[in-house]
């Protein structure tokens, strides 16, 4: 994963009043990870309301209010769809739902006896895509469940919520994401893509409600 990849998820979750730990500094390439290292964000909503209904599988900004506190692993895999034949074939996706793993998140969540909720932390993935036709997205859905994802956030959604947030008469000096994204709106690069993607995404939740 790119650390360009966790600064859209860590931007999002901030711009969207989260506090976000990061859970390491460097990049595991040549072994597999240990528990500590399959999760790649630790998010907390400090405005979270205690009663608060449970947020929606797939995961817009309208959603997050209903977030408690999560465990992020970030897929960057942008030139592809999760399909069922990848999810099935690619086991390092549900890496970060391994009992050992979850035990790593538990010591950093602990668990609060008075929260009504349980105090467990959502299990969050972050994916480029899934695919549009029926009946592999539905199955796709099934699968990620199944494994143990409580939420899924696509990169679409969340660049489209940092534009949107994106003032051209701001400077972002705190943050090449931001920084960037203002530039290219300034310069009118992104105008035409966007009205395109808000118009998707005006659509998605009707698209949601038929599933």
């Amino acid at each position: 994963m790119s650390a360009i990849d966790e600064g859209i998820v860590r931007e999002y979750f901030e711009q969207n009043g989260f506090l976000v730990r990061q859970a390491r500094k460097y990049q595991v390439q040549s072994r597999r990870k240990i528990a500590e290292e399959e999760i790649d964000l630790f998010v907390l909503n400090p405005t979270w309301q205690r009663g608060a209904r449970k947020p929606d599988f797939f995961l817009f900004s309208s959603e997050l209010p209903y977030v408690q506190k999560a465990i992020v692993a970030v897929k960057g895999w942008h030139s592809g769809v999760f399909t069922p034949t990848m999810l099935k074939s690619t086991p390092e996706i549900f890496r970060f739902l391994e009992e050992n793993v979850l035990k790593e998140a538990s010591r950093l969540f602990p668990v609060d006896p008075a929260d009504e909720a349980g105090g467990a932390p959502l299990r969050i993935l972050v994916l480029p895509s899934l695919p549009t036709a029926e009946p592999f997205r539905s199955q796709s859905v099934e699968l990620l469940k199944a494994r143990g994802v409580d939420a899924i956030i696509s990169f679409r959604a969340m660049l489209l919520d940092l534009l949107d947030k994106v003032e051209i008469n701001q400077n972002y000096t705190k943050s090449d994401t931001l920084q960037v994204m203002r530039i290219l709106k300034n310069y009118d690069l992104l105008k035409e893509t966007q009205l395109d993607l808000l118009s998707e995404r005006g659509a998605a939740p009707a698209r949601r409600a038929k599933n």
